[in-house]
């Protein structure tokens, strides 16, 4: 079996979770310690606790414009960074679950779009997508490509490196390069544009809430995937899941706010230990 690097009782749980997810219908619940491997850090991971960044709100972006130019900024520098990463190891092992038939369904807390680029369909963005750009005031959505563009051209010469890009693709910027920096306007009414996202303080979409329980009561397991599930907005999934007797699953670095309703908890790198679990259901389908 692939060496995990994990602690004691690592392999059994692994077997554990093989287990299940060979039994199908698996809906794959994930957060950001899944992109970590990919060079995007987390909020509260591993990969997190080193910074002080506070992520911007939606009361602050839309009540100053002050507030825009630092968000679009430190944004822009970061999503050079974000349009590069590549998928890892565990996107790919996901993906490939999904191509199998045993994921019916995944639901992400990420909005870096690597689930996608691995090969998986259907994806469910809870948190939105740092790829779209939403106008505020017609609702018009457009490609982030098209604004990087504008933004570029309403800045010529503008210069930043970034030393630290946090997992919403803001990067670490300060002073002068904020108050220089031009924040262009939806190009057909002038209105605010915003990252297809859901900031700090935002809702999300009641419809799309409604879809993530669906499909989480239909699933014949819960698989958590890299989130220490912290917040509400993913955790209620789990609740859910617990309350109907459905199996949940979870793979992660350190305890999450979940583990009480789990019935197999796996500490391991996620990438390791995704790979390793494509490979033992693979043989126990060889095995019929």
């Amino acid at each position: 079996m692939t060496s995990l690097m994990a602690p004691p009782g690592a392999e059994r749980s692994l077997d554990a979770l093989a287990d299940l997810v060979a039994d199908g219908d698996v809906v794959v619940l994930s957060g950001a310690g899944l992109s970590t491997e990919s060079g995007i850090p987390d909020y509260r991971g591993e990969t997190g606790r080193a910074r002080r960044s506070v992520p911007m709100t939606y009361q602050a972006f839309t009540g100053a414009a002050a507030n825009r130019r630092r968000y679009w900024a430190r944004s822009h520098l970061g999503w050079r960074h974000v349009e590069r990463a590549e998928p890892n190891a565990g996107h790919r092992a996901v993906a490939e679950l999904q191509r199998r038939g045993l994921v019916s369904g995944i639901i992400t807390q990420n909005v870096d779009g690597l689930h996608q680029a691995a090969g998986a369909g259907g994806v469910i963005e809870l948190h939105g997508a740092l790829g779209r750009v939403l106008c505020l005031g017609c609702g018009r959505r457009t490609p982030r490509a098209e604004l990087h563009e504008r933004l570029s051209a309403a800045n010529p010469g503008w210069d930043a490196a970034a030393d630290t890009v946090n997992p919403d693709g803001d990067a670490d910027l300060e002073g002068e390069l904020i108050d220089a920096f031009h924040v262009v306007d939806c190009p057909a009414c002038g209105g605010i544009l915003k990252p297809d996202v859901i900031f700090f303080g935002e809702n999300v979409p009641r419809p799309r809430v409604a879809e993530c329980f669906g499909l989480t009561e239909r699933a014949g397991t819960l698989l958590v995937l890299g989130s220490s599930l912290t917040v509400m907005s993913g955790y209620r999934f789990v609740r859910r899941a617990a309350e109907l007797g459905i199996p949940v699953a979870i793979v992660n670095r350190g305890a999450t706010r979940g583990d009480a309703d789990a019935r197999t908890i796996l500490d391991a790198p996620l990438g390791a230990a995704l790979t390793a679990l494509v490979g033992l259901v693979g043989r126990t389908d060889s095995a019929g």
